[in-house]
């Protein structure tokens, strides 16, 4: 049984203050959010086993700071989806826009249309995977985590890249700093399949390639000064 939040009659402080108190209670309730109009900050900072659909587009900052909410946005998301996010789940039925999943330390943010640019910008462990392509700096400065790409990635992929890993399916139009092609082990191949199927994405791992850091810009050195 789920309870229906209309945006039509509540205003986004009651819609959130809803869905806090219940994830608060580890109610493990689910909600649908209708004529949400594009609102910012939605169902932010939720940190309880509630499950949120939100039928249509939001603006910026939705789902930020998520932990243990799988949240459902059945439009497209603005700027900042799912930024500093935890863990639990959030999916974009539509398209991302730029640093989605920006800082994200766990979780899965499964984006089903595109993203666009700095998506996972400065990701420190989790889980992003879009079906379609992502924008130009991308993975910028990655510590940890994996971002799946099963279209294209635009300019400056991985730039500055730490420690995360970088599977694309498709073209990618440039690598940024010290970021490199790796070889697809077993161990990545293993990774892989679990994330495409958790994210139900038709796709196989040996389609892929990895991408990661070459790791000559961890400590300043005057040989690699053209590539800070």
């Amino acid at each position: 049984m789920s309870t229906t939040l209309d945006m039509a009659q509540l205003d986004l402080r009651a819609v959130n203050t809803s869905l806090q108190a219940a994830a608060k209670a580890q109610a493990n309730d689910e909600f649908v959010i209708e004529n949400p109009r594009g609102s910012h900050a939605m169902a932010c900072g939720l940190d309880g086993a509630i499950r949120v659909t939100v039928n249509g587009s939001t603006g910026y900052y939705c789902a930020g700071m998520n932990q243990e909410a799988e949240i459902t946005v059945t439009g497209s998301a603005g700027p900042g989806v799912a930024e500093n996010m935890m863990s639990g789940i959030v999916t974009i039925e539509g398209d991302a826009s730029q640093y989605a999943g920006a800082t994200g330390h766990g979780g899965l943010l499964n984006i089903k249309g595109n993203a666009s640019s700095r998506c996972g910008i400065s990701m420190k462990g989790i889980d992003i995977v879009v079906h379609g392509n992502i924008g130009h700096m991308s993975a910028f400065m990655a510590q940890k985590g994996n971002l799946v790409v099963l279209g294209d990635a635009g300019d400056a992929l991985g730039d500055s890249l730490y420690e995360a890993c970088l599977f694309v399916r498709g073209e990618v139009k440039s690598l940024g700093a010290d970021c490199i092609e790796k070889e697809m082990r077993p161990e990545h191949i293993e990774l892989l399949t679990d994330l495409l199927a958790r994210a139900g994405a038709d796709a196989q791992p040996q389609e892929f390639k990895r991408y990661g850091s070459a790791r000559r810009l961890y400590n300043f050195n005057i040989d690699h000064a053209g590539e800070y």
